[in-house]
């Protein structure tokens, strides 16, 4: 699967820093721009791993619409 993601990145400093506008929460920053981009690969797929749904008994879960 191939997702496409807009990043958002400024300068502070020497650095480069930015984010995943779709994702909320997803920063980095890198001494380049080519390394600012991996290292926000890395955050998305941490964020990914760690979104991982955790099974307890007990626990149900149902869809709901929200209006936006």
């Amino acid at each position: 699967m191939r997702t496409t993601l807009t990043m958002e990145y400024w300068r502070d400093g020497e650095w480069y820093v930015g984010r995943l506008c779709e994702v909320p929460g997803v920063f980095s920053q890198g001494k380049t721009l080519a390394e600012l981009d991996e290292n926000l690969r890395d955050a998305y797929r941490l964020v990914l791993r760690d979104q991982r749904p955790v099974r307890r008994r007990g626990v149900r879960r149902r869809r709901f619409a929200l209006p936006v």
